[in-house]
């Protein structure tokens, strides 16, 4: 039997594979873009003949049929590039190898009922298909045409596709482009982070073309934030998530350095802090959360940073090299940011409230052995304490007063201490406010008021995994699939949030992956080495597994995060005998089993 594989859809070449799209960003200003027409996907078929030029086109024998069982992913290589062929109910499947968002070998990923999920970060694609069902990332995979003959494996494939080992999915756009009114929009998006974004594509996947504006109090197009503490020393351009020319090309219209101040719900209009008003037809708000700052004296000092744009990240780098830093609370961003520095600076200093870092998060052992390794590294803790004053000698920074009466030599000071939903100019909208400023949404990221969706750092949501409990996610990947239901959902398709929350931080080249949501876990069940940093930490509440979190176990997060997106119950009793068993062992069978 043969296995003929040929790319569906070939794709332009874009970034390089370990890095996320992104090109030169400018802010794009109100655009003259005409009322949209409707019309459906279906008006722009594919050709039956996908490759425009036979020589773009590699055929390669593989392997022999039998050689992969069912529930098998390898890498099979076609000289000039690599394609992920998969086995799966008896029925052969091939995408692409590389996971778009950051690269990761998809085969050392999670294969299970038709969607393969990455091991790095947890996006998942279809392997039917190619696309995206859960995130981060913007692209799915290149989908390639499987065939069986003789026996023998043999490939097909684009060798651009086979390069670039990503695929924008088809997206409408808006085809007459005059008489409309400046300041009337059909979709309006207050916020231009991952859910925005994600917000904005799907629309345009889903065949709507119809105006879309997206506003954004940044100067750029959407970037991959995150990397703000991770590489600090990221310019725009390199971090931006999609370059303007795809804004142009699909008529996303982005406003920057744009601020929205109130929001009329009943007459359907946006207010800007110019004056400037917009209606809309429907609204998403997705304006994230505002940085919390020191409430000491010289709180408003130069050289004092939160870290909330590429200048920001970019300045701190700049004045912290070969300098004295202080970073106030052990946050995530508060450790990366002491990571990223702690080879460039002088001598970094971290100071927290509690007496070990993460503590809340991933509780006090793993905390401690994360702590130990950032003094190995030279970065040193003042714990159980808080700044009383910020001092200065000629105009800037100098030293960084504790309660504790320890003085601190400092050049530099980034504040990490949490942050607020920056949902203040809601508070007379009428919109469902919760005590902490949260925006309250149901599964469909519907607020209280029809048309109006939110989504994001800035919301509450009902959380499948923890029987429907309302939570707020602050991470990338709950951001992205926050955007996606809105969008869906403004289109009225029904369709519920049911994701697993997933995230992960990276520090001295090593990264903590964490699946689930651990809020109020009373016991966490270690496996593994803290030591050696090698290890797997079950977070548990009662009996049942809440979560879970790994340093260089790779994909055992990924692992448990499928079982628990298929509603499975990992008991406290199981994690020996059953999770970690199947991880060395590479068994995934229990996974379609019934019960727990």
């Amino acid at each position: 039997v043969e296995v003929k594989i040929e790319v569906v859809i070939p794709e332009k070449e874009r970034s390089k594979e370990e890095m996320s799209p992104n090109g030169k960003a400018s802010p794009l200003i109100y655009k003259v873009n005409g009322t949209a027409r409707h019309y459906h996907l279906e008006e722009h078929p594919i050709a039956s003949n996908p490759y425009h030029n036979p020589k773009d086109v590699v055929e390669a024998s593989v392997c022999h049929v039998k050689d992969l069982e069912n529930g098998q992913m390898r890498e099979v290589d076609l000289g000039c590039g690599k394609a992920l062929l998969i086995k799966e109910s008896g029925e052969f499947h091939a995408v692409g190898h590389k996971c778009p968002h950051y690269g990761a070998p998809l085969v050392k990923g999670v294969l299970s009922k038709g969607r393969v999920r990455c091991p790095w970060h947890g996006a998942c694609f279809n392997i039917g298909t190619g696309d995206i069902e859960d995130f981060p990332g913007l692209d799915s995979l290149p989908r390639f045409q499987v065939k069986i003959e003789k026996e023998k494996v043999y490939i097909r494939a684009s060798k651009q596709a086979l390069q670039t080992q990503r695929r924008t999915k088809m997206m409408a756009k808006c085809i007459s482009l005059s008489n409309y009114n400046l300041s009337s929009t059909n979709v309006l998006i207050i916020g231009a982070g991952a859910a925005g974004l994600v917000c904005a594509e799907t629309l345009r996947q889903e065949g709507f073309s119809d105006r879309i504006v997206m506003c954004t109090m940044d100067r750029h197009l959407p970037y991959d934030r995150p990397k703000l503490s991770k590489s600090m020393d990221s310019h725009p351009e390199q971090i931006a998530l999609r370059p303007k020319e795809f804004f142009c090309t699909y008529d996303i219209e982005v406003l920057t350095e744009m601020q929205v101040a109130a929001v009329d719900v009943k007459s359907k209009i946006a207010v800007f802090k110019d004056g400037f008003k917009m209606e809309y037809n429907k609204l998403l708000i997705a304006t994230g959360n505002t940085p919390k700052t020191l409430s000491c004296k010289g709180k408003e000092m130069e050289n004092v940073f939160n870290i909330r744009t590429p200048e920001d990240a970019n300045r701190v780098v700049k004045l912290a090299t070969s300098k004295n830093v202080v970073i106030v609370g052990a946050s995530f961003l508060g450790m990366e940011v002491a990571a990223y520095l702690a080879e460039r600076a002088h001598s970094v200093s971290l100071v927290e409230l509690e007496h070990v870092p993460f503590k809340k998060f991933f509780g006090e052992r793993v905390g401690r052995a994360v702590m130990k390794m950032f003094e190995n590294n030279r970065v040193k803790f003042y714990m159980q304490t808080e700044v009383s004053e910020l001092r200065e000698q000629e105009g800037k920074l100098k030293e960084v007063v504790l309660k504790s009466g320890k003085v601190l030599r400092a050049d530099v000071c980034v504040v990490g201490v949490g942050a607020v939903p920056a949902t203040g100019f809601l508070k007379q909208s009428g919109i469902n406010i919760d005590s902490k400023g949260f925006i309250v949404v149901n599964k469909m990221m519907q607020t209280n008021i029809p048309g109006v969706f939110a989504a994001g750092d800035a919301v509450t949501f009902p959380l499948a995994l923890r029987n429907n409990k309302k939570v707020n996610v602050p991470h990338w990947q709950m951001a992205h699939m926050h955007g996606r239901i809105a969008a869906l959902n403004m289109l009225a398709h029904g369709t519920e949030i049911s994701t697993v929350p997933y995230l992960w931080t990276a520090m001295f080249g090593k990264s903590i992956r964490y699946a689930g949501h651990g809020e109020g876990f009373d016991d966490v069940v270690i496996q593994g080495d803290l030591d050696e940093l090698k290890f797997v930490a079950f977070y548990t509440k009662s009996d049942e597994v809440v979560a879970v979190a790994s340093m260089n176990y790779d994909p055992i997060v990924s692992k448990v995060a499928e079982v628990l997106a298929a509603g499975r119950t990992i008991r406290k009793r199981d994690v020996d005998a059953v999770v970690f068993l199947s991880f060395r062992t590479g068994d995934m069978s229990w996974l379609t089993g019934k019960g727990t």
